[in-house]
């Protein structure tokens, strides 16, 4: 039986989630994002998944094909319907904002009934590195409030079901208090919410990430009957796959600063070979290559890092102390805290959280090269942290290498 339900993604982000809900056989009504960058990456997707349902897939192959650094996809946009493209909403989420995204969405479905609202407020608020870094200013974030406005969209929309996604630290930012409330708020419109762990490695995601997901439905249905919902049952899977050998195993071989933004790459092993690739649909038949597969520049000092970190894993299964290493390295003027700043990849497990700190370097994850040398260590290319947080390989990350990188540590992705 097709499933007919829709849905809306708040903060969007470049559609991590969309993506499991869109391959589980739900249809997009609409998403919302402030990201210039990640706004063009959904448009970008949007427009494939039509093309896909009209058989014209030639078209983003040439898309791919053709396209060229600074350019964004506006000449694959124009070769679909406006109405596609207008799926995606760019604005903030917030008191200025919230009358006209009704309006707009209002506009946009034709007053359809929602079926399901998915998404997570931005988490940086919540979050252990976002309290180090911002220290006290923290606490007086908008991003705190951002939850209220979620709630905002279950009062406006009476969605069946919602999927709220954050990090652990949203159940004890301000001694539980937005958590609190947030129930609170949901109960009052009407909702019953339950929040579960979830490790994305006990899933089917090669990654050790553990995020809050919570499940809410309605309480009573349109005739004030109770309603049957209630958190899915989800199960666990065992892992027998590897991040070097089952993940990484037939993209080309890079060293620092080898790669191209926008061209093109055949793989270097068979689809047939990649049991792992072939049973998560990262990598598909329909596509014979891939983009992005691009590393970035890292400098002699870093490098020479690079080389020590990866040798000390794979002989001692340990990670690297900044503050151990030859004080000659050492430029960082912060040696008392993160000491754990260069992390490698394990090429035989699953990888570590990736996190939007990707967009500013690559030293948290670095390429497990099984014999490390100072001229064939780097970090992870685009493709790879795609990967790792389960994008399949015809995914497009519109930007810059950093605005692509950025929007891959800012995803939640689940279901492989």
């Amino acid at each position: 039986m097709v499933c007919t339900l829709n849905f809306i993604d708040l903060f969007a982000g470049a559609g991590g989630l969309s993506e499991g809900f869109i391959r589980a056989g739900y249809t997009p009504l609409a998403h919302i994002e402030m990201n210039n960058y990640a706004c063009d990456t959904l448009k970008t997707r949007a427009a494939f998944h039509w093309l896909k349902s009209q058989n014209k897939l030639s078209v983003y192959k040439e898309y791919l094909h053709e396209k060229q650094e600074k350019e964004n996809g506006s000449k694959l946009w124009a070769q679909v319907p406006q109405e596609v493209i207008n799926t995606v909403i760019q604005s903030e989420i917030g008191k200025k904002t919230i009358s006209g995204l009704f309006e707009n969405l209002d506009t946009l479905t034709g007053n359809k009934k929602i079926d399901i609202i998915v998404g997570g407020p931005p988490c940086q608020a919540y979050s252990v590195a976002g309290r180090a870094r911002m220290g006290k200013a923290i606490e007086d974030d908008p991003r705190n409030e951002l939850y209220k406005y979620y709630v905002k969209f279950l009062e406006r929309y009476q969605p069946k079901m919602f999927v709220f996604e954050n990090v652990l630290g949203i159940r004890t930012a301000k001694n539980g208090e937005p958590l609190k409330d947030l129930t609170r708020l949901v109960e009052q419109a009407g909702y019953k919410m339950e929040l579960k762990i979830q490790t994305a490695s006990e899933h089917g995601v090669l990654q050790n990430r553990q995020r809050v997901i919570i499940v809410g439905w309605k309480i009573e249905d349109e005739n004030g009957n109770p309603t049957t919902f209630h958190y899915p049952e989800l199960k666990k899977k065992e892992n027998k796959y590897e991040i070097l050998k089952d993940l990484f195993a037939d993209l080309p071989e890079l060293k620092s600063g080898e790669g191209e933004l926008c061209k093109p790459i055949l793989y270097t092993k068979p689809l047939s070979e990649m049991e792992y690739l072939k049973k998560s649909k990262i990598r598909n038949s329909t596509f014979d290559f891939t983009t992005q597969h691009i590393a970035r520049p890292n400098n002699e000092n870093d490098r020479e890092i690079y080389r020590m970190a990866v040798e000390m894993w794979l002989n001692e299964r340990k990670r690297i102390d900044y503050s151990k290493i030859p004080f000659r390295l050492q430029h960082h003027k912060n040696k008392e805290t993160f000491l754990n700043r260069f992390n490698v990849v394990d090429p035989y497990g699953c990888c570590h959280t990736v996190v939007a700190h990707i967009a500013m370097d690559g030293h948290y994850y670095i390429y497990p090269t099984l014999n490390p040398t100072l001229d064939n260590v780097r970090s992870i290319t685009i493709r790879e942290a795609a990967r790792i947080q389960s994008f399949p390989d015809d995914y497009y990350f519109e930007g810059s290498r950093s605005a692509a990188f950025k929007q891959i540590g800012n995803t939640v992705k689940l279901a492989a």
